[in-house]
């Protein structure tokens, strides 16, 4: 999988599978299912490291973890978001957090957030230097504190007009494709006929060229978690609960190791 595969997608009208993923064993799975990008996402940050919020996250622990995954899917087109701060004070630092990201991990691309004209400043620098760069608009995560929390964004002719000039704004300024999360799926189908790339979509309906969700969120380890997006392909969590009180009940019981899990003396 190339840049230039996914646009032909596009074309095509192939849609595009996109989950997230922050180790090594996960990875192996996404990839011989055939998943076409995997986002190391900022959410590791909630879903991982136990934060409130994807701000905390930094860049070593970005890295970290996306060796970690291009590991375990050396073959599969991989995408790493650059955390808060590591890319909106200049177009040097994000120049500067990028080609660590590239240099360091093997990975394809970065997203980063925003398509104002500071974040098109960035993709623009990025690009030209050779970095391939996935956009994002609607909800912003890192920009939770300003947009009041997780709300659907877009909503009225002034907000959806802004979207519509983000998404088009990115894309001018050298996107290979951008993330519409929580936006009306009116809206993101108007995006995604009015752009020559990609949009992946997240809470923003069927029509959008791609999809992508948390992984831990679709395979039903985080069951406190139920947006109204959310569709669950499995209950993992359910099932480790189960698999760990039958470990525990067993070593109390001394059920476990038993005689075929033990080693005999040497005759």
């Amino acid at each position: 999988m190339t840049v230039r595969d996914l646009l032909e997608m596009k074309r095509r009208g192939d849609p595009i599978a996109v989950l997230t993923c922050y180790d090594v064993l996960f990875a192996r799975l996404l990839e011989e299912a055939g998943v076409d990008i995997i986002l190391v996402g900022d959410s590791l940050g909630q879903v991982v490291l136990g934060y409130d919020s994807t701000l905390p996250v930094t860049l070593d622990e970005m890295i970290h973890h996306t060796k970690a995954v291009r590991r375990g899917a050396p073959h599969t087109f991989t995408v790493m978001d650059l955390p808060f701060l590591s890319y909106q004070v200049s177009d040097e630092d994000a120049l500067r957090s990028a080609g660590r990201a590239l240099k360091e991990t093997g990975v394809q691309a970065v997203k980063l957030e925003g398509g104002d004209e500071k974040a098109c400043s960035r993709v623009r620098a990025l690009v030209q230097a050779g970095i391939p760069v996935m956009g994002h608009v609607g909800f912003v995560p890192q920009s939770i504190h300003a947009l009041s929390g997780n709300r659907v964004q877009g909503r009225g002719g002034d907000a959806a007009a802004r979207i519509r000039a983000e998404a088009k704004a990115l894309q001018a300024a050298g996107c290979f494709s951008v993330v519409l999360e929580l936006v009306s799926g009116t809206l993101a189908a108007e995006v995604t006929r009015e752009l020559a790339i990609p949009t992946i979509g997240i809470g923003a309906g069927v029509e959008c060229d791609g999809q992508v969700l948390v992984l831990p969120d679709a395979l039903g380890l985080n069951p406190a978690f139920s947006p109204r997006f959310l569709r669950r392909y499995a209950e993992l969590a359910r099932d480790a609960s189960l698999g760990i009180a039958g470990y525990v009940s067993d070593v109390k019981a001394r059920r476990y190791p038993g005689p075929e899990h033990t080693f005999a003396e040497e005759a």
